[in-house]
């Protein structure tokens, strides 16, 4: 089905939504959402074969066009593509694709040699982030720390200049160097080498890659190749992920106060996308959705949307430059206001 706004979701199912005498929520609400975590094992290779093999194209046609300007085109569209992957990558590992896939293993283990996202580290992380999400007590692991207001006015400024650097923008967007490849891959593998071994030949795999594109083309050919789109991927993926859960209008809660159900719908946004960037994105923009049911394959999240009216009131974000200030704005949780401020604000309440 094409990708709708939160908007003509509601309308459409104004009159489910008033059928219900109170919406749905905790179990009953994650009940609801089951029959969505269904895969169709010929649609999930569809979609992960076609868009592997377009990959593999734009790289081809980033590495032996003759003219720059047309590299850089299929090194910019090899980028959205290598998002997408990631998306299918991401799902693997929560069990909502091709699990027993014995091909899809060897894939994913692959691709993720490549892309900085060893398993053992990524799991670690990512299901804690998924467990934790809208805490106040949450330790940031796996995902972007939140401080309160009154913990940042006590705090030593090496912890605020840690924090800040932390959550600064350019923290985010250089992703590729600041999330996989430090976070992801080479400090959980100077922590532990013998639990993450998996980084090692993460590293090895990526560094390898590069190394062998400058050697068969010089540095240009793996600048296109490799250097910008997965820098470009990066970039974008680590902000997804940012800013779907930093945002005006998200609820930090402590953890007596803390549901999983309440954190996915209200901790988490739903990213309004064109229906292209919906694609590009493996439709994470669904994000409210996703966590609340990990195991709901990608391209089914829209229609689980549109099935149940209890999600379909979402905080709507969007890639706009508005937006995307109005993320990187929220600094802060301030408990008493109950919403996210800048540092500026914090000070001015302080005072």
């Amino acid at each position: 089905m094409g990708v709708q706004t939160a908007l003509e979701f509601a309308q459409m199912s104004q009159f489910s939504i008033n059928s219900h005498e109170e919406p749905r929520t905790g179990r009953d609400l994650i009940n609801a959402t089951v029959p969505f975590a269904k895969e169709s094992t010929k649609t999930s290779w569809l979609h992960v074969g076609s868009t592997f093999a377009m990959l593999v194209a734009a790289l081809i046609g980033a590495g032996i066009s003759p003219w720059w300007p047309v590299r850089l085109a299929f090194s910019l569209v090899a980028a959205l593509l290598m998002v997408r992957s990631f998306i299918f990558y991401h799902d693997y590992m929560h069990r909502a694709i091709l699990v027993r896939s014995r091909v899809a293993w060897f894939l994913f283990r692959v691709y993720s040699a490549l892309s900085l996202t060893p398993p053992r580290s990524w799991k670690d992380t990512h299901n804690y982030h998924h467990g934790h999400v809208g805490q106040l007590d949450d330790s940031g692991v796996g995902a972007f720390p939140v401080m309160t207001t009154k913990d940042w006015a006590g705090a030593s400024w090496t912890t605020k200049a840690n924090y800040r650097i932390t959550r600064h923008p350019l923290t985010v967007l250089a992703g590729y160097l600041t999330i996989f490849f430090f976070s992801l891959t080479l400090l959980p593998l100077l922590k532990d080498p013998a639990r993450h071994w998996d980084s090692l030949l993460s590293l090895v795999g990526h560094v390898a890659l590069i190394a062998v594109l400058w050697l068969l083309g010089g540095f240009s050919t793996a600048f296109f190749v490799m250097l910008l789109p997965i820098t470009v991927a990066s970039m974008l993926g680590s902000y997804l992920f940012f800013a779907q859960h930093s945002y005006k209008g998200m609820k930090i809660l402590p953890e007596k106060d803390w549901s999983y159900h309440a954190a996915a719908l209200e901790s988490s946004s739903f990213m309004q996308l064109s229906k292209v960037m919906h694609w590009f994105t493996g439709n994470i923009g669904f994000h409210h959705i996703h966590h609340l049911n990990v195991r709901i394959p990608f391209y089914r999240l829209p229609e689980a949307m549109s099935a149940i009216p209890e999600l379909q009131s979402p905080v709507v974000t969007t890639l706009k430059p508005r937006d995307i200030l109005a993320s990187f704005r929220c600094c802060l949780w301030d408990e008493d206001r109950q919403q996210a401020v800048t540092y500026r604000e914090a000070a001015r309440l302080a005072a």
